[in-house]
């Protein structure tokens, strides 16, 4: 059974300045309907305020919350923060919150949308407005529902916003796998960062992939693992400079939900990139992701 976050807001109008295609987020539910998966569709509240204060500046929250943001944080952004952008981000943040919920329940849950690393304390950036990840993970301790938690994020850019949000806390650990040369030019420093060269494939990413997760789970500790799931290490992908195919990022996202679940750890997670003109296939894409990683969680069995 695939637990999925959906909320319809997350198909916000496509604001008339910016190049970010929203297209992909109702898609990606159309695929999930389509595969005849067994699934439950969770609908998230919107993020409290005091919980995105809590990680973000204040002054800068209440600039998105009144959709006034200024145009250089926008130009950084990718697209103007409409009203409807405030309530698509607060409820994709309140889809990464729920999603780790319900994998408190049910050992993995998945957020149809979110994974967005890029957003900065002050500002946002990189199609990011919020960053879920840091805000869910600080939450999570903060509510006393996990002492420590490893973000692992596997999309081909580097997540440096949840790097710096995160930054000398020993509570949150951040592994990012990501293309080195790519987005963003100027990298903040993870906990452990594995910056891969251009058109690694299968073999070579996960060879990276099977030596520094189990390493880091063993060292850390964690109780708990938010991933963020971006197919965009694609080998098709539009702004991707790894070379995956569709069977490379399947065993990428078992390996990372067995790391968690054979251990008996609860595993969230949110979408993340994943670019092209043919929205259609990017979306099957993260269709496929989060089925597989829903499957694997089937077959999970918790070390005693």
């Amino acid at each position: 059974m695939l637990h999925v976050v959906h909320h319809a807001d997350y198909m916000a109008p496509r604001p008339e300045r910016g190049t970010f295609k929203f297209d992909k987020y109702y898609l990606v539910m159309e695929e999930l309907r389509a595969s005849g998966a067994p699934m439950t569709e969770h609908a998230p509240e919107p993020m409290p305020r005091e919980w995105l204060e809590a990680v973000h500046c204040p002054d800068y929250v209440d600039e998105v919350f009144r959709a006034e943001v200024p145009r250089d944080k926008e130009r950084r952004i990718g697209f103007p923060v409409t009203p409807a952008i405030t309530s698509r981000v607060r409820h994709t943040n309140g889809g990464t919150w729920l999603a780790a919920q319900l994998a408190r329940t049910h050992g993995y849950a998945a957020n149809s949308a979110a994974g967005s690393h890029h957003a900065l304390h002050d500002t946002g950036a990189g199609y990011c407005v919020f960053n879920d990840l840091a805000v869910t993970a600080n939450r999570l301790i903060a509510e006393g529902d996990a002492r420590r938690v490893l973000i692992v994020d596997l999309d081909v850019h580097q997540g440096d916003g949840t790097a710096s949000l995160t930054a000398g806390r020993e509570d949150i650990f951040t592994l990012s796998l990501h293309a080195e040369k790519n987005f963003p030019v100027r990298k903040a420093r993870s906990s452990r960062d594995v910056g891969l060269p251009d058109g690694v494939d299968d073999n070579g990413y996960m060879e990276a992939l099977a030596r520094h997760l189990p390493e880091v789970m063993a060292e850390f500790a964690p109780d708990f693992v938010l991933y963020q799931a971006g197919v965009d290490p694609h080998v098709d992908d539009k702004l991707g400079r790894l070379a995956l195919t569709d069977a490379g990022l399947d065993m990428r996202d078992r390996f990372v939900v067995r790391a968690a679940r054979g251990v008996g750890l609860p595993i969230a997670s949110a979408l993340g990139g994943g670019y092209g003109d043919d929205a259609r296939q990017v979306a099957t894409r993260h269709a496929a992701s989060m089925l597989a990683m829903a499957a694997e969680n089937a077959r999970a069995v918790p070390a005693a």
